[in-house]
């Protein structure tokens, strides 16, 4: 007969992924509802870019309205991965959150991967009311085509800078300190990523900024949607984006920790 010792320190069954993954995407929702404010900013920045800009004047100085989709999907989505998700991480670290899971039988990949996942989707709907608006604001009109081309460029660009943030986590500890630098990272790519690109801090800075993750992908968004040429610095530019990827991501994975201490 089995004591009552032997049948506490008897392994628990694993919980099957895709339950746990289900799980765990229905928990981070909720707690992605609570986040009203970093929500409100991810998505008010990119729609306050496009009022800004609704007139033809206006978006003749700033580039024209495709440009103007680009760097609205573009803000939307450094918002949601250098702003919300690494704060979101980062508390819950604190808070003993990841602590807690890892002592259930969830799958520990799955913890990360529902988050992920959760934040891929948000990024994907901002992308979609960024569309709707920006038909409506600037009279962007896409082909059939052209939305499920924006969708997985979007898909992409979501993967980078999530990949970007998740680096961060992995390497700072601190959510003090993870706040502060994905401000300041949030900022120094967008502004090195539109200001180089377009030339105004020189022709040297333009060549580094064209290889940024926020150069890169916008080159591969503008000729995903036909508003110049694809052409040989367009594949490096695809190319570099899946470089990102995987070189942060595996940063974000190897180094990091569930504990904040």
């Amino acid at each position: 007969m089995t004591s009552n010792l032997e049948r506490d320190v008897q392994p628990r069954t694993p919980t099957p992924p895709f339950r746990a993954i289900k799980s765990l995407f229905i928990a981070d929702f909720l707690v992605l509802t609570k986040s009203t404010r970093a929500l409100l900013a991810a998505v008010m920045s990119p729609i306050y870019v496009l009022v800004i800009s609704r007139s033809s004047k206006a978006q003749t100085r700033l580039g024209g309205s495709p440009f103007l989709l680009t760097l609205s999907v573009t803000l939307g989505l450094l918002s949601l991965s250098l702003v919300s998700y690494t704060m979101v991480v980062a508390r819950d670290r604190e808070r003993g959150v990841f602590q807690r899971l890892r002592i259930t039988p969830t799958p520990t990949w799955t913890i990360m991967a529902s988050r992920i996942l959760m934040q891929v989707v948000v990024g994907e709907v901002l992308t979609l009311i960024v569309l709707i608006v920006s038909s409506q604001l600037l009279h962007v009109t896409l082909s059939f085509i052209d939305y499920p081309k924006t969708m997985l460029i979007t898909l992409l660009e979501a993967l980078v800078f999530l990949s970007l943030a998740q680096s961060l986590v992995g390497l700072v500890k601190s959510a003090t300190t993870i706040s502060a630098l994905g401000s300041f990272l949030y900022a120094a790519l967008l502004l090195t990523g539109l200001l180089g690109v377009s030339g105004v801090l020189g022709t040297t800075f333009q060549s580094f900024a064209k290889w940024t993750p926020v150069g890169a992908i916008m080159a591969v968004f503008q000729a995903a949607l036909s508003q110049s040429p694809w052409n040989g610095h367009t594949t490096l530019a695809l190319l570099a984006c899946f470089g990102y990827v995987i070189v942060f991501g595996f940063i974000g994975v190897r180094y990091f920790r569930w504990e904040a201490r």
